[in-house]
């Protein structure tokens, strides 16, 4: 059986829902879907999940204890919750014990655009397949100071193979046992530090998929230039048809909603006119189900980078009363 697989907890539940309604839009309601628990905050998603039949929260509490351990043995600095507010996103490794033979992980500030079918192929002849730019910008995945890393990677492979944790193709069981502890003695060795320090999970499944040498294929690495779409927020010119992204002609995968906080969200969605990019798109999934809960702006227009230099500049206020 082939599936969905995200990672939510109560915090990203607009997103989440956002997403669910995507994927019954662009893939279908009767696509298999299972959510790995951020946390204990579930609440909420709890109850969304009982109004979708075809999605389920995974309980297989013995291979999230499995994962939570890996994850602090391989990197333990990274479950500390005050410098890392990605605390659990290494949960979503447990869809390499779950239910789905070939299954695709999409995180929870994502948006399905178009049929995933070239995914799910690709995965009968490669083991990892993703679609995203990260590639270009190694040193947000490796660390670079480290001697060690071309001694690892060679540039060739750092040049073509790093890719975003947060949408990914791949299968059941490439990570058992003998795989997980053999990982982590080489990073326990010594190779830990050529993590980039400042993430949470993706440097670790970079490293995981690399060391082990399988199989992967980047559609933005491989494609022909005409052909490959981005998937980024940060990207300004992709133009909306009928609640659909194209870039240059050409329609998205996806779209991610990468560095729009979940605090923005949830306060746009109660109704403060806060400006991000694609917003009319995600309000479109976000309220499919339910439009008249869709909030109406009342207030002048408030800009993203606003709200950004705001809170930077709250938190430098509260550090200097701490100070």
């Amino acid at each position: 059986m082939n599936g969905i697989c995200t990672l939510a907890n109560d915090t990203v539940s607009d997103q989440l829902i956002a997403l669910l309604n995507s994927i019954e839009v662009i893939l279908g309601s009767n696509i298999p879907v299972c959510i790995y628990p951020f946390d204990e905050d579930v609440q909420q998603i709890q109850a969304e999940i009982a109004r979708r039949p075809n999605v389920f929260m995974y309980e297989d509490i013995a291979s999230i204890q499995r994962w939570d351990k890996f994850m602090e043995a391989a990197a333990p600095e990274r479950l500390n919750r005050q410098k890392f507010r990605l605390y659990g996103a290494h949960r979503r490794f447990c869809a390499f014990d779950g239910p789905f033979e070939k299954f695709i992980y999409m995180d929870a500030d994502t948006l399905a655009m178009n049929s995933l079918d070239a995914v799910f192929d690709k995965l009968n002849e490669s083991d990892f397949v993703v679609y995203d730019f990260q590639f270009t910008a190694p040193t947000k995945v490796y660390n670079f100071l480290s001697p060690k890393l071309l001694q690892i990677f060679d540039q060739n492979r750092i040049n073509s193979e790093i890719f975003c944790s947060g949408f990914y193709g791949s299968k059941q069981g490439l990570f058992e046992r003998d795989t997980r502890e053999w990982l982590l003695s080489q990073l326990q060795s010594g190779e830990a530090e050529i993590l980039y320090a400042g993430a949470g999970e993706q440097p670790l499944l970079n490293y995981m998929v690399m060391k082990t040498g399988m199989n992967s294929y980047n559609f933005a690495y491989s494609l022909p230039d005409g052909e490959k779409t981005g998937c980024s927020v940060t990207s300004k010119h992709f133009q909306a048809r009928d609640n659909i992204l194209y870039d240059k002609g050409n329609r998205l995968t996806y779209i991610h909603y990468i560095g729009v906080q979940p605090d923005l969200i949830r306060r746009v969605c109660a109704g403060e006119n806060i400006e991000f990019p694609y917003r009319d798109l995600f309000l479109h999934y976000r309220y499919l189900r339910e439009p008249s809960k869709r909030p109406i702006f009342t207030e002048p227009l408030m800009s993203y980078a606003d709200i950004s230099s705001l809170n930077l500049l709250q938190r430098v206020l509260r550090r200097l009363r701490i100070s």
